[in-house]
């Protein structure tokens, strides 16, 4: 079970999120706290962040403590708009960077922790019947998470908002699951630069955790993590929840 972040507010370094907290997210690489599945995140990682306009990323198979780059990477780097993310790999997906998170279509970042039960057995063949060749030919990796991602455009391409998108993605995987009878864990994170959308979401409960900081004090800015990378003002998002984060740093929650 992966970790996930993301950040939207003033131009902060990658540092203060990666390893400047007491719980940064390469503490909870090899020390995570709340995990429901798996004890290390050690099978790759990626980090992106948006420029004026346009995302770039930087990922790697290796664990996110045992790379020599990152640390002199992330304090150069500063961004308004920040998503990372730490892979526990499930087992017989295998660790390649094409399965490395943050996945990126145009101006858009995804990362994703949860996890679609067997999914190479089970739901592979009914998501992929359900997209477009413009959307399936993209896929380059083996996760359910960049099916995912896939899922989501395709609803996106059909001229709806960014959190519609997600939320009619996530009504269609949890419909499948049902129907094939699989378990399904899908905490999500799209980011566009202006606008950071997620979800806590799942079939089975207790879905995996996710929190996010109001702006003020700790960040200048609003932060959506898996786990709290500080004690502080951390909000438990609910499970089956929708949040979105505008521009303007305007928070909204709603139920999937």
């Amino acid at each position: 079970m992966c970790r996930m972040l993301g950040y939207l507010g003033d131009p902060i370094s990658l540092e203060r999120l990666l390893y400047q907290p007491d719980h940064s997210l390469v503490h909870q690489s090899y020390q995570p706290k709340e995990m429901t599945a798996g004890l290390l995140n050690a099978d790759g990682f990626g980090v992106g962040w948006y420029g004026d306009e346009e995302p770039f990323s930087y990922r790697s198979v290796m664990p996110i403590w045992n790379d020599a780059n990152l640390p002199d990477l992330s304090r150069y780097v500063a961004s308004k708009a920040i998503v990372a993310s730490i892979r526990s790999a499930t087992p017989g997906i295998p660790v390649s960077l094409s399965n490395c998170q943050p996945f990126r279509y145009q101006q858009t970042l995804m990362v994703h922790n949860g996890a679609v039960s067997e999914f190479q057995h089970s739901l592979l063949t009914p998501l992929r019947d359900r997209l477009s060749p413009k959307f399936a030919q993209r896929i380059q990796g083996s996760t359910d998470s960049e099916y995912l991602f896939a899922l989501i455009l395709q609803q996106w391409a059909d001229g709806v908002s960014l959190d519609q998108a997600l939320a009619q993605a996530i009504s269609i995987l949890l419909a499948l699951g049902q129907e094939h009878g699989v378990e399904i864990s899908a905490n999500v994170l799209l980011h566009q630069g202006d606008r950071l959308v997620g979800c806590r979401a799942g079939n089975k409960s207790p879905q995996p955790t996710l929190y996010w900081l109001p702006e003020g004090g700790d960040l200048p800015g609003v932060a959506i993590a898996s786990e709290p990378l500080w004690s502080g003002k951390w909000q438990p998002i609910p499970e089956h929840t929708l949040i979105t984060v505008e521009s303007d740093r305007l928070v909204q929650l709603q139920s999937l």
